[in-house]
């Protein structure tokens, strides 16, 4: 049975580790990087929505909104109000390009401090913008950050946890990615009772909170034992390893590094050495993973929950209060990879959670498309309407404990230290691109695919459901430094990966899960 799963991969070591203190709290203070991520997820789609913003930048969609006999699904398509979201993502992708570089020569911690210093101008700018031209700006700069935090957080993260809690402490950077979604909404419902400018500026001004989080942070923390054996401080990076690992007892691990990092000073073009055969199953998952969990249709939820919610017949304080709900579950539901990913692994997750969003958004567009049809006019009632949030909560579940968290760990944590910068600026430059097409188009796609578009990504999501099981092995447990024996053992990559690339026997390789 080809399903790449692989129980047992041969030869992969156990080093010697405690769960110290301090590799606790650098994973936590690390994971901030992913509030500013979060924070703006989660504000624009309120502030898209109240009054006096749109009055002030999008007159036109103020009034095609006002109008009480306008198609429902069509109520917010406008290219310049998406644009204000999606700039964002475009700006996060091209800066994501130059953070692998400046992450590999100076360092992750570096990385995230020139995040966070870019995502609080940015805040600035928008919260004190005076138009159109000033809000772009200030999101082209808020994406900067973006780009720098989510290329080096999920890899810093990856290299100073324990390799058999890599997961839960990778998965910190989700959980602060939906925390400060539920911050924002929670912000979002008070502002938007304000009258006049105040509350819109308030909501986009106090970006600069999780942006002075991530810089403090920075500069706090210690750079990672990969990074500083990369950059030439041997002896600083064991002394790093033993403080994390709990023990003196760490030769093994220091020398896996060390000859990880002399593999990687050979390879002088990691662009160029990504494309060669034998990083095939690297290059394949940091390309298809983001790129499916954008299809999930998540962004959808997330960027415009409140605008959703409006479309479907709830008033503009009950769609940002339902946007509030789903946000708190989704954070919940985090936690449950957390607690999970490292003991059932990650493939249960991502098939458990693609099949649970698959049903649900099968039952949303069913009953969508039941109440307003085709032509967008229809009246919803009550019940129907909180059943609809309900089987939203359970799609939004699914992906807060599958593809949420893991389309983030598994990319930042199966790649070798040669490409590994490169790597994950393929991963986010991939995410950041469909995320902002989904932000682009979906108010468009709403307007003219109708309730179709929830079968749209319902159809996604039944691609890489397959795709995970057939293609994805079993990363749990596994040393970061130790990945290629996993592909090596796998039904189909085994045959990109040299022998001389795990340094075991051909017998050994012979045993595989099938």
């Amino acid at each position: 049975m080809a399903g790449g799963f692989v129980s047992q991969t041969p030869g992969v070591r156990n080093y010697n580790y405690k769960l110290t203190p301090k590799v606790f709290v650098t994973c936590f203070i690390g994971a901030f990087g992913g509030l500013i991520f979060g924070y703006d997820l989660g504000i624009s789609g309120g502030v898209t929505q109240m009054e006096p913003f749109l009055e002030e930048f999008f007159p036109y969609v103020y009034k095609k909104m006002k109008n009480a006999h306008e198609n429902e699904y069509c109520r917010f398509d406008s290219q310049l109000l998406t644009l204000f979201t999606s700039s964002l993502y475009l700006a996060a992708l091209v800066s994501s390009l130059f953070a692998s570089t400046i992450t590999r020569v100076f360092g992750r911690k570096w990385s995230m401090f020139l995040g966070g210093f870019t995502f609080f101008i940015g805040s600035a700018f928008n919260g004190f913008a005076q138009n159109i031209a000033m809000l772009l700006i200030g999101r082209i700069l808020l994406g900067f950050g973006v780009g720098f935090a989510n290329q080096s957080v999920p890899v810093y993260l990856s290299e100073m946890a324990p390799p058999n809690l890599r997961g839960a402490f990778n998965n910190g950077f989700q959980v602060a990615i939906i925390f400060g979604i539920v911050v924002a909404t929670i912000i979002n419902y008070f502002t938007a009772q304000l009258k006049g400018n105040i509350g819109w500026r308030i909501s986009l001004g106090l970006a600069c909170v999780p942006a002075m989080m991530i810089m403090m942070g920075a500069l706090i923390l210690p750079d990672t034992p990969n990074s500083l054996i990369e950059r030439g401080f041997t002896e600083d990076a064991k002394k790093m390893l033993q403080s994390i690992r709990g023990t003196s007892e760490v030769d093994e691990e220091f020398q896996d590094l060390i000859d990880a990092s002399e593999e990687s000073k050979q390879v002088k073009h990691p662009w160029k050495n990504i494309m060669l055969p034998r990083y095939r199953p690297q290059l394949i998952m940091t390309c298809f993973i983001p790129f499916f969990q954008q299809l999930t249709g998540i962004n959808v939820i997330t960027f415009y929950a409140p605008v959703l919610f409006q479309t479907l017949g709830f008033g503009s304080k009950a769609s940002l209060l339902s946007a509030m709900v789903t946000g708190i579950i989704e954070l919940l539901c985090t936690f449950v990879s957390v607690f999970t990913v490292d003991r059932f692994g990650r493939r249960v997750l991502f098939l458990q959670g693609g099949i649970q969003m698959l049903i649900s958004q099968i039952a949303i567009g069913v009953m969508i498309g039941v109440k307003f049809g085709t032509v967008g006019t229809g009246n919803i009632g009550k019940t129907d309407a909180n059943l609809i949030v309900a089987l939203i909560c359970i799609y939004v579940a699914g992906f807060a404990w599958s593809w949420g968290p893991l389309g983030w760990l598994v990319p930042s944590e199966i790649s070798p230290l040669e490409i590994r910068s490169a790597a994950q600026a393929i991963n986010v430059a991939v995410n950041m691109f469909f995320t902002f097409l989904v932000a682009q188009l979906f108010l468009t796609m709403l307007c003219h695919m109708k309730f179709g578009l929830f079968f749209f990504f319902a159809v996604f999501v039944f691609i890489m459901t397959i795709f995970i099981y057939l293609m994805l092995p079993e990363t749990k447990n596994v040393p970061i430094e130790e990945m290629n024996r996993v592909w090596k053992a796998h039904w189909f990559w085994g045959r990109f990966i040299p022998d001389e690339a795990v340094g075991v026997s051909a017998a050994e390789m012979q045993q595989k899960s099938v």
